[in-house]
């Protein structure tokens, strides 16, 4: 990995908990890595008015509680905060925006960053516009001197429409080489692995198509609530906040043809021909395609889960879905007639996300399992956490006969004792900063991706007959989405069962 050129980096909603949680920890990792130019700030902006000191203080205090690797050393994270400032500022205002320009030309000059600025909308999506306005009015997304990057944080506007006019505005703003739209999914280790796996072996690319997959199914699954973020949820819902981006994104790399090369557009043009393959899905075949479903009050292990309608602002009434599924087709020549199942849930019995290629049975069935089912093997790609891959299939029993089990063939990534797994927004940050936009989604991507999902969405607007199905949080979400599966006795893949103890055992 390359060093970047200096820089500075503003960070517009410092005060919220992205920027503690995730950001500063990520980039004080890749200063502990070496792997930060030498000469470079951080700016935390926000409306609320607290010193340099009050904000480096927090932000050690962040570094200390949420890096994935542990920090002993407090005067490690004291240092790397002296190059942190905090410049208070109503995002509203443009006249604010022009003192922010000021500021950033004099401590570019004072520490010779060369003008080079990466601007994080770490903020409420209402607000993308407004700071993109006024960062464009102060003349700060101009590149005569230096580069200037814009990092977007999903979703990427709320329907089709919205989508549209947030990419048109942004164009008129600014060009589409200097926007990044960022989805953690695609840092992920293993998601990256993937395009390995697929084009760097012989044994996999002749299998990878609809001759010897029988269908794939994407799962995303948390085992947490909406928290403290219900009023942002319930005007949101499982479908813009996981399908549109995450898990899309993840059929595309799936399903995508052998790029021309690495390059970020020949990868991303690949991707885009997934969505462009789509099968739309009518209207009036969402009932059938799609099974929406919202969490109830539960005991999970002895302790009480709130349904979904009694958690903190959201709506009694509430029809926002907090778990979809979805069936659908990919017309093209690889993937024809192959089903792609995707599902996403909040209360799940736990945190696993996971693509499961489900190949097709033997032709002829010499041996048959114990239990008198028949079995087929499955490579599954294990996203988080504990990434990995795992690969199953039959073997013989010892003894005399041909009596067979189903055994795992796997790899850990925890197993590779000398190597560093870097977190997703680290490894994305330092893309932004060298400009790398390879697991960026392009505007294209994302207005095909709305489409796509335009139907499903209207379809929920107009017939209130359509169901919103209720499951126990600590389940696997509503019965109804095994009805999905194409096939006898055919279900979801549960990654995770409850054992004698009620405790779970997760596969990988």
């Amino acid at each position: 990995m390359e060093n970047p050129k200096n820089l500075i980096i503003v960070i517009f909603g410092a005060s919220g908990d992205l920027a503690s949680r995730k950001l500063i920890p990520a980039i004080f990792s890749l200063k502990t890595q070496k792997l930060m130019p030498e000469k470079y700030a951080i700016i935390g902006v926000g409306r609320t008015i607290i010193s340099n000191e009050d904000f480096r203080t927090k932000m050690s205090d962040a570094i200390i509680s949420f890096s994935e690797e542990k920090v002993t050393d407090k005067n490690l994270a004291t240092s790397f905060a002296e190059n942190l400032f905090y410049f208070p500022l109503d995002s509203s205002s443009a006249e604010g925006f022009l003192e922010l320009k000021s500021y950033l030309s004099e401590l570019s000059l004072r520490l010779g960053t060369g003008g080079n600025y990466i601007f994080y909308m770490a903020t409420p999506p209402s607000l993308y516009e407004v700071i993109a306005v006024n960062l464009s009015k102060a003349g700060l997304t101009d590149q005569e001197i230096g580069f200037r990057r814009l990092i977007i944080e999903k979703p990427f506007g709320y329907d089709l429409e919205s989508g549209l006019k947030l990419n048109k505005k942004l164009h008129e703003l600014i060009s589409e080489e200097q926007i990044y739209r960022i989805d953690h999914y695609l840092g992920k280790e293993t998601v990256q692995n993937l395009l390995v796996m697929r084009f760097a072996n012989g044994m996999f690319e002749p299998l990878w198509n609809r001759n010897y997959i029988h269908r794939i199914e994407i799962t995303s699954a948390e085992s947490i609530g909406v928290e403290q973020r219900g009023g942002y949820y319930d005007s949101s819902g499982a479908l813009r906040d996981m399908v549109q981006n995450h898990l899309l994104q993840m059929v595309g790399l799936t399903a995508m043809e052998p790029p021309s090369s690495l390059d970020a557009n020949a990868i991303r043009n690949e991707v885009l021909k997934v969505f462009q393959s789509l099968q739309p899905i009518k209207e009036e075949d969402v009932p059938n395609q799609v099974i929406r479903g919202q969490y109830t009050g539960s005991l999970i292990r002895g302790e009480c889960a709130t349904g979904y309608r009694y958690e903190k602002d959201v709506n009694v009434s509430s029809r926002t879905e907090t778990y979809v599924a979805i069936k659908f087709f990919i017309n093209n020549w690889r993937w024809g007639g192959v089903p792609f199942y995707i599902r996403t849930g909040k209360r799940l019995p736990t945190r696993v996300t996971e693509i499961v290629i489900h190949f097709k049975q033997t032709p002829h069935h010499l041996f048959q399992r114990q239990s008198g089912k028949l079995s087929a093997n499955q490579l599954i790609i294990r996203i988080q956490p504990d990434e990995g891959i795992l690969l199953k299939f039959d073997m013989k029993e010892p003894g005399a006969g041909f009596n067979i089990k189903n055994v795992n063939m796997d790899f850990h990534y925890k197993d590779l004792a000398d190597i560093r797994v870097p977190s997703a927004y680290e490894r994305l940050l330092h893309d932004v900063m060298v400009g790398d936009s390879t697991l960026f989604s392009r505007d294209d991507e994302v207005e095909t991706a709305w489409k796509f999902l335009e139907p499903i969405q209207k379809a929920w607007a107009k017939n209130p007959e359509i169901k919103v199905f209720g499951y126990p949080a600590g389940t696997w979400g509503p019965e109804h989405a095994n009805d999905l599966i194409e096939g006898d006795d055919l279900t979801w893949r549960y990654p995770c069962k409850n054992m004698a103890d009620d405790e779970l055992y997760c596969e990988l």
